[in-house]
């Protein structure tokens, strides 16, 4: 499996602010920010036009209809009740810790797409997936959607480096089973990764996507052997 590199310049800036403005995974105070700047600053207005442009295809299968009063309630408490982490250990063994920490931004990008709009009921649309891969112990971020339909993961790098000589190497993690490689992720600001056929089953809501540091061509033991540097749950849209 060979991941497509378009050789592409790293999303950084204010092209990342407008596309996680826009994807709806910015911190509320950033966001705010974010909204008054596209009020005064033009060039960073047209940005958020172009990246709305550029996600408005994951609508494409839905119809607009009048949401319930009760669902911005819900989407409300869970975005911005307090809570309190635990302390981390080992971040291959805290799966159930970055699941915590990932679900409030990936509510937010659901409800970017999700937001007065349902599925045709004639005609369902295949299922489509989102994860925002991150670590609180790294710079290194992505965005990832999983379109069913093209058996394609779309990744968007968001930010981070990788070492000289090493690779980000992609991975799932269905329940309890060990890392499964998905394959060393190309560079570039957007990368295509197209699982193998025995993957595409474990790519499903609640499944996990990680990324970890690996020596150049990725892990020689099929396992991770590098430490983890962004890591999400997969969410349906």
């Amino acid at each position: 499996m060979t991941p497509t590199d378009h050789h592409e310049p790293e999303l950084g800036g204010d092209e990342a602010l407008a596309a996680e403005y826009v994807l709806g995974v910015l911190p509320a105070s950033e966001r705010q920010e974010a909204a008054r700047r596209i009020e005064t600053d033009v060039d960073f207005a047209r940005l958020v036009d172009r990246w709305e442009d550029s996600f408005s295809p994951l609508a494409a299968a839905y119809v607009p209809v009048e949401a319930p009063a009760a669902v911005k309630q819900a989407i409300d408490r869970r975005l911005f009740a307090s809570s309190k982490t635990a302390p981390r250990a080992s971040l291959w063994n805290s799966l159930a810790l970055w699941r915590g920490l990932a679900a409030a931004a990936v509510v937010a990008l659901a409800l970017v797409t999700a937001w007065n709009m349902q599925p045709p009921a004639e005609e369902p649309a295949a299922p489509r997936l989102v994860a925002s891969l991150e670590s609180d112990e790294t710079d290194v971020r992505y965005l990832a959607f999983y379109d069913e339909t093209a058996q394609t993961i779309h990744l968007s790098h968001v930010a981070g480096a990788r070492a000289p000589d090493q690779d980000f190497e992609l991975w799932v993690i269905e329940g309890d089973e060990p890392p499964a490689s998905l394959g060393v992720i190309a560079t570039g600001e957007r990368v295509d990764v197209h699982p193998e056929e025995t993957l595409r089953t474990k790519l499903s809501a609640g499944a996990v996507l990680a990324v970890s540091l690996e020596p150049g061509g990725g892990s020689p033991t099929g396992q991770p052997t590098g430490p983890v540097v962004a890591v999400g749950d997969l969410r349906s849209i």
